[in-house]
């Protein structure tokens, strides 16, 4: 099947299976992240306690990790959970908020990274930073363009073996042997709290029924740029954009995800090395 074969059907499958998506993440953007996982069709489950948090990953479809906010359980916590979400089987997304700018948490997401997870999803700043280099962002806002973040995404792909997607005003995403270039979205999604751990979310709930890491966060991408931009069109402003946002995801077609505009393999295998 083609790509965009395999979009169509990854969201019909995410809302004939309703994936239980195991989600570690925000506190702050908790509501949030649960209300776009039913909105695309998933089944979120908060469960982040230590000593429930490794014994559930088994029974859930997938795993969402965002170390946006830290705290001293889930430091034990989010490595134990994701070293059995490994053993299970079970495919989880990382999430590396403000990776770069906050050495615990850097620390911790680098340590990570030994349980493979099937996705990395962050900004071109975290992607860069996340593999070892030197980036330009503060905080959780990026400084780099997505484009300058390609070769720590391929660094990191040949390290733990994940999909790597890079938000930006064009996303990009790459498993090391194509990279694909999904535009659109909307710059309200900057002006509200949660949308990137949101997109982390969705993320997940693809991975759940997705054979191909690929396919799932190339799906997850497509659904959001098209929700924010129809979004974007009905919102007076930040605080009417986040319902109508979910309003759109929830109202996606199979039609709409795979639209060959809105996904398109940019080029196959990493770029040649300078001369």
């Amino acid at each position: 099947m083609t790509l965009h074969n395999n979009l169509s059907t990854a969201l019909t499958d995410l809302r004939r299976r309703t994936p239980l998506v195991q989600c570690m993440t925000n506190e702050v953007t908790t509501n949030f992240v649960a209300n776009a996982i039913l909105a695309v069709g998933g089944s979120p489950a908060m469960a982040a306690d230590p000593g429930e948090a490794d014994d559930f990953v088994a029974l859930a479809s997938a795993l969402l990790i965002n170390v946006g906010t830290l705290s001293t359980d889930k430091r034990v916590t989010i490595p134990l959970t994701a070293h059995a979400a490994e053993k299970a089987g079970t495919p989880w997304v990382l999430d590396p908020v403000a990776v770069g700018a906050l050495q615990p948490r850097t620390r911790l997401a680098k340590f990570i990274l030994d349980f493979h997870p099937s996705v990395i999803r962050g900004n071109a700043s975290e992607i860069i930073a996340l593999s070892g280099g030197v980036s330009a962002g503060k905080g959780v806002d990026s400084g780099d363009d997505p484009s300058s973040a390609l070769p720590a995404a391929f660094a990191l792909n040949e390290r733990c073996g994940a999909v790597i997607a890079i938000s930006g005003a064009t996303d990009l995403i790459t498993d090391g042997k194509q990279v694909v270039r999904t535009p659109g979205g909307s710059l309200l999604s900057t002006k509200i709290t949660g949308a990137g751990c949101a997109l982390g979310g969705v993320t997940a709930a693809f991975a759940g029924v997705c054979a191909s890491p690929l396919v799932a966060a190339v799906a997850a991408s497509v659904a959001f740029n098209i929700a924010a931009e129809r979004a974007e069109k009905l919102a007076a402003g930040p605080g009417t954009y986040q319902p109508h946002f979910l309003d759109e995801l929830y109202a996606l077609t199979p039609e709409d995800v795979s639209a060959p505009e809105r996904s398109e393999i940019e080029n196959a295998g990493k770029p040649e090395a300078e001369a």
